[in-house]
């Protein structure tokens, strides 16, 4: 059994140390793959604590103004690193900004009257729709609810994410991921990303305790798998990404918290284990419908 330590200090990157038994060969883990999905996943989360607390002031709204919301709202960083969070709606193609708030490092959150350039806001929203659109295709009414994430890259393209959201029930749901580039225009999926399992799966966040995520049809932990454990650290004890050649967790030490990868011995050997809390959940469309 071979144990990689991926070191971070609270959210920054430290440090990578290896440790395994004498006579051994180097982990085979993708190490490089897994730090650039996990830089994704703190990203992520970090967009969906400025949703939430955004989401939380624009409720207070007076109605006529909650009346102009849509689903097609989104959250962007400008070059001084301050949170935008826009809502509104996409009408004839055109971005109607019912509220437009901003969070500081310290998340205050305040109303703003900055003007944001039309096509911008255009573009964002149409790239936002086109990926909920093709989700939408992809699975079953009745599914588990998702959020939905946006950038605009450097060359004017968009990453589109739609993931599991945190149901009301407070029931935490894996098994499916939409991972989409979205061309300049907002109108076309260029490359699609996507992975879902067979059907989601979920667990209730109460009580405290060990949870599995069996993605042992995978060589790698995925992106969305990556982004539950970072983003329910805090609800379980342990959650452990189950892959075919190894686990990956995290743990929390003094100066911050670990990744742990261990190989399997055994690559084929899967680690099931049930929890009474987990109910069965709406199964995806069947492929091609």
């Amino acid at each position: 059994m071979k144990i990689l330590y991926t070191v971070f200090a609270i959210l920054l990157f430290a440090a990578i140390a290896f440790g395994q038994a004498a006579k051994s060969t180097q982990p085979k883990f993708d190490i490089a793959d897994f730090n650039k999905k996990f830089e994704t996943a703190q990203w992520l989360v970090e967009y969906d604590n400025v949703a939430w607390k955004t989401t939380d002031a624009v409720m207070a709204m007076p109605k006529d103004v909650i009346a102009r919301l849509g689903q097609d709202w989104f959250c962007f960083q400008d070059t001084n690193k301050i949170w935008h969070a826009v809502y509104g709606g996409l009408t004839e193609g055109k971005y109607d900004v019912a509220i437009h708030l901003e969070m500081d490092a310290k998340e205050k959150i305040t109303k703003s009257n900055q003007k944001i350039d039309q096509e911008f806001l255009n573009k964002h929203a149409r790239a936002l729709k086109t990926g909920r659109d093709k989700l939408t295709a992809r699975v079953a009414d009745g599914s588990p609810r998702f959020n939905q994430f946006i950038r605009q890259n450097p060359d004017k393209t968009f990453f589109v994410w739609l993931l599991p959201a945190f149901q009301p029930d407070r029931m935490t749901v894996f098994g499916g991921e939409a991972v989409y580039t979205v061309d300049a225009s907002g109108t076309t999926i260029l490359k699609d990303d996507s992975y879902f399992q067979e059907g989601f799966r979920g667990f209730k966040s109460e009580p405290p305790r060990e949870i599995w995520l069996n993605y042992t049809e995978q060589d790698k932990p995925s992106l969305g798998a990556i982004f539950f454990v970072w983003y329910y650290k805090a609800y379980f004890t342990k959650i452990f990404i189950e892959n075919a050649k190894g686990t990956s967790t995290v743990i929390k030490g003094d100066s911050g918290y670990i990744w742990v990868h261990v190989e399997k011995d055994e690559p084929s050997k899967t680690v099931e284990t049930e929890d009474p809390a987990r109910p069965k959940l709406q199964r995806k469309k069947p492929s091609g419908n």
